[in-house]
C-alpha cells in the first residue's frame, strides 16, 4: 500500500496557537443571583429618577412663549386675502400684541413655527437639485428631473433654485417692538446672520462663480413660481446674504422631521440697551409682513420666543423619558423581589 502524503497546504488555514485565536483568554462569568441583580435594578432606577428630576428642573428654567398669529388681530384680513392666488403679489401687513410675563434672561431666540406642514414627505424632500445649490452652472441651465414640476416656468426658463422645497419657502417677515412705559416704543434688534448650520453655509450651498454681479451670475434663470423676488435679491439690505447662501433659504432647505416644527428666524442682539440682560418683561407687538398661505393644508402659523440651556430649548421629552424609565425599572425590581421572596418561602416549606 502506498503512503498517504499530507501536504503543507492542509495546515495553511489552521489558526495560530495563540491565546486570542484559540479562545484561551481569561473571561469573567458573572454569577447572576437575586443578591446581585436586584441591587442593579434599584440602582438604575434611582439614577434614572435623579437624572429625570435634574433635567426637568433644567427644562423648567428655560422660558418659551408661543403666539399664534394665523388669524389673530388684523392678520385675519391678510388670511382672507391669501386665499386667492391673484392676491399673491399684493402686500399685507398686520400686527399682533402679546405680553411677556417675566424676564427672558440670556440669549433669546426668535423662531417662526408651522403646524400641519409636512416637510418629511419623500417626494417633497427629493424635489431639489443639490448640484444646483452648490453653484454648478450646468445645473442652473438644466435643472434635475427631481425638481419636476418646478424645474421650468411657464416660458420654459429654468428655475433657480428649483424644486418643491425651495418653491414653498416660508416668506413671512417680522419686526418685534417693545412697548415701554409712557407710550414709547423701541424696536427689538435681531441678529439675522449666522442662523444657519456652519456645514450648510460653507459646504452645501454656494453661489455660482462669476466675475460680474450676482444678478448676472443668475442670468437666464427664473425665480420660483411663488416667490416675490429673485434669488439674487432675497436680502436687499445685505449683498453678502443673497443667492444660494441666504440664511433664510438655507434654514428652510433643511427639512423638518415632524409636521409641527419651528425654524430659527433671528437671535436677540444683546449689544443694545435695554436688552443687554435679555428680553425684559412687558408688552410687545410683532409687525408681520403676511405672505405665506396656510389654508391649503389646514395649517397654522406662530412665532416662538425661547431661551436655551445646555440641554437645548424647552422640551420635556427627555426628563419624562428618564422618569418613566426609572419608574418602570423600579416596578420590575419590586416584581422580581416579590418573586424571589415567594420562591424562597416555597422552597423552605418543601424542605420542611
Amino acid at each position: 500500500m502506498g503512503k498517504v502524503q499530507v501536504g503543507v497546504g492542509s495546515f495553511a488555514r489552521r489558526p495560530d496557537n495563540s491565546a486570542f485565536k484559540q479562545q484561551r483568554l481569561p473571561a469573567w462569568s458573572p454569577s447572576l443571583t437575586p443578591y446581585t441583580v436586584l441591587p442593579i435594578f434599584y440602582s438604575l432606577s434611582l439614577i434614572c429618577v435623579l437624572l429625570g428630576v435634574w433635567l426637568y428642573i433644567t427644562v423648567e428654567n428655560t422660558h418659551q412663549l408661543k403666539v399664534d398669529y394665523t388669524d389673530a388681530g388684523s392678520c385675519g384680513n391678510c388670511l382672507e386675502m391669501r386665499k386667492y392666488p391673484t392676491n399673491a403679489t399684493i402686500r399685507c401687513n398686520c400686527a399682533v400684541n402679546f405680553n411677556i410675563p417675566k424676564n427672558f434672561l440670556g440669549d433669546v431666540f426668535f423662531y417662526y413655527g408651522l403646524i400641519n406642514f409636512h416637510q418629511n414627505l419623500r417626494r417633497y424632500m427629493d424635489s431639489r437639485d443639490d448640484a444646483q445649490l452648490v453653484g454648478r452652472k450646468k445645473s442652473l441651465k438644466v435643472p434635475s428631473s427631481y425638481c419636476n414640476p418646478f424645474s421650468y416656468d411657464t416660458n420654459g426658463v429654468p428655475i433657480a433654485p428649483c424644486g418643491a422645497v425651495a418653491n414653498s419657502m416660508f416668506n413671512d417677515s417680522f419686526m418685534l417692538v417693545h412697548h415701554l412705559s409712557g407710550g414709547a416704543e423701541i424696536a427689538v434688534p435681531l441678529l439675522r446672520q449666522g442662523i444657519a448650520w456652519y456645514t450648510d453655509k460653507n459646504i452645501k450651498f454656494h453661489n455660482p462663480k462669476s466675475n460680474s454681479t450676482l444678478q448676472q451670475a443668475f442670468e437666464g434663470t427664473a425665480q420660483p413660481l411663488y416667490w416675490q423676488q429673485p434669488v439674487y435679491d432675497l436680502d436687499p439690505g445685505d449683498p453678502n446674504n443673497n443667492g444660494f447662501i441666504n440664511d433664510d433659504l438655507i434654514v428652510w432647505m433643511r427639512e423638518a422631521a415632524f409636521p409641527n416644527f419651528k425654524k430659527l428666524y433671528g437671535v436677540l442682539n444683546r449689544a443694545r440697551t435695554p436688552f443687554a440682560q435679555g428680553l425684559p418683561a412687558g408688552n410687545y407687538s410683532v409687525i408681520i409682513s403676511y405672505n405665506f398661505p396656510v389654508q391649503y393644508f389646514q395649517g397654522r402659523k406662530e412665532i416662538v420666543l425661547s431661551t436655551v440651556s445646555w440641554l437645548g430649548g424647552k422640551s420635556p421629552f427627555l426628563p419624562i423619558a428618564y422618569l418613566v424609565s426609572g419608574g418602570v425599572i423600579f416596578i420590575v425590581g419590586i416584581v422580581l423581589t416579590v418573586v424571589h421572596v415567594k420562591i424562597g418561602r416555597d422552597g423552605k416549606n418543601m424542605e420542611e
